[in-house]
C-alpha cells in the first residue's frame, strides 16, 4: 500500500510575460473552486495570484540575459489550506526593506501620490492569511489561504425539505 502524500501538488511552469498571468489566475481559481473555497475567497486568491505573477513579469528578470525566463506556479492543496507558490529565478530584492514600506492606503493621500513600490504584496498581505516571500537564487512567495468549513453540514436535513 502507498503513502498518501500530505497535499496535492499542481504545478504550472510559464512564461515569464503578462499574457500568461491570466493562465495562472484560472488555474488557481479552479483548484480553490474543487476545494470548496467561496467566491469572495477566490477572487482574493485570484488577486493575489495574479500580483504574485506580475511582480515576477515586471521585476524578476530586468534585462538578465542567458536565464531562462519562466516562473512557475505550484499549488500545494492540503485537507485545511491552499498554499500557491509563484517561483522565479530571477534577480531578488530587499523584502525586508520592502516590508517595512507596506502600509495601508491612507484615505488623506491622493491616490496620484500613493507610491506604486510594494502595493502589489501589500495588497497580498491583506488578501491572504499567511505570506512569505523567500528570496535565495530568485523569489519565492509562498500564499497561504485556509479553507474555512461552514459550522452546519451541508447534509443538514432540517433546512431542505422534499414534498412527494
Amino acid at each position: 500500500m502507498g503513502h498518501r502524500p500530505e497535499a496535492d501538488i499542481i504545478e504550472l511552469t510559464l512564461p515569464a510575460r503578462a499574457d500568461y498571468v491570466s493562465i495562472a489566475r484560472l488555474t488557481v481559481s479552479g483548484v480553490a473552486n474543487r476545494m470548496g473555497f467561496g467566491y469572495e475567497e477566490i477572487e482574493d486568491i485570484k488577486l493575489a495570484v495574479a500580483e504574485a505573477c506580475t511582480n515576477v513579469v515586471e521585476h524578476a528578470y530586468d534585462c538578465e540575459v542567458g536565464l531562462e525566463q519562466h516562473f512557475r506556479v505550484r499549488c500545494l492543496l492540503q485537507s485545511d489550506r491552499l498554499v500557491v507558490e509563484v517561483i522565479d529565478q530571477g534577480k531578488g530584492f530587499g523584502f525586508d526593506e520592502q516590508r517595512e514600506s507596506l502600509k495601508p492606503i491612507r484615505s488623506d493621500v491622493d491616490i496620484d501620490e500613493v507610491a506604486e513600490g510594494g502595493l502589489g504584496l501589500y495588497l497580498i498581505h491583506s488578501v491572504m492569511d499567511d505570506v512569505r516571500v523567500h528570496v535565495k537564487d530568485g523569489v519565492v512567495v509562498s500564499m497561504t489561504k485556509y479553507l474555512r468549513r461552514d459550522e452546519v453540514s451541508s447534509n443538514d436535513q432540517s433546512s431542505s425539505k422534499t414534498e412527494s
